[in-house]
């Protein structure tokens, strides 16, 4: 409340991203309203629309100029929190909303968002502001790029990509699919899962259909 009264530009870095930690947020109370007037699986996309944006001008722009003034260990979080987050998006945009994990894995997101905030908005905004940079030429910037994603799309993240490819495998829940390759008394290796995960992956392209041959049996 504070920092708002303080800071009351709507182009500054930290506002912006304090803005759009309220919007998910109030997604995230949407999606858990029983009275809601849209389908959990349309408050879902739009949470991840928002979050892939979020991340893309925090990563490309905010974290890069931050980073090399404040300690490591905040920083190293922030990207590590990230990385769980873009996993769980990742997957569940493989997912049609029907799945028994469906709302459980969205739910665990949205835990792993608010931890994400906390620590943000608590501890590593209050520190940026302490920096002395121009945080309003920094939100402009941030601004430019955020309407270019909106109207040119999203670049997909490394974790969409790996998730996309192994997409033929249709996980509702990795950790119950993990059990599905163990054998009796015995651990499934990381041998194996990268195995079936190879393998996973080439069923999902489909081959040409071979045509019939013509060759004639040989008569015995």
């Amino acid at each position: 409340m504070l920092d708002s009264i303080l800071h009351p530009n709507k182009e500054d870095a930290v506002n912006i991203l304090k803005a759009d930690h309220d919007k998910v947020k109030g997604l995230f109370d949407e999606f858990k309203d029983k009275d809601r007037k849209r389908s959990k699986k349309q408050i879902v996309a739009e949470a991840m629309k928002e979050l892939r944006i979020h991340a893309t001008i925090e990563e490309e722009i905010f974290y890069p100029t931050v980073r090399p003034r404040l300690e490591k260990d905040i920083m190293n979080e922030a990207n590590e929190e990230h990385h769980v987050a873009k996993v769980l998006i990742a997957e569940l945009a493989v997912m049609n909303g029907t799945e028994e994990h469906y709302e459980a894995k969205f739910t665990v997101l949205s835990e792993n968002i608010k931890h994400h905030i906390k620590e943000e908005e608590g501890e590593m905004f209050p520190k940026v502001r302490s920096l002395g940079l121009d945080l309003i030429a920094l939100g402009q910037k941030m601004l430019t790029r955020k309407k270019d994603l909106m109207k040119n799309g999203i670049p997909a993240s490394a974790e969409e990509k790996q998730i996309a490819a192994i997409g033929a495998m249709k996980l509702d829940s990795p950790a119950q699919n993990v059990e599905k390759f163990k054998t009796k008394g015995k651990p499934v290796t990381r041998a194996a899962l990268k195995t079936h995960t190879k393998l996973a992956a080439k069923s999902s392209v489909k081959k040409p259909l071979k045509a019939p041959s013509t060759k004639k049996r040989a008569v015995k």
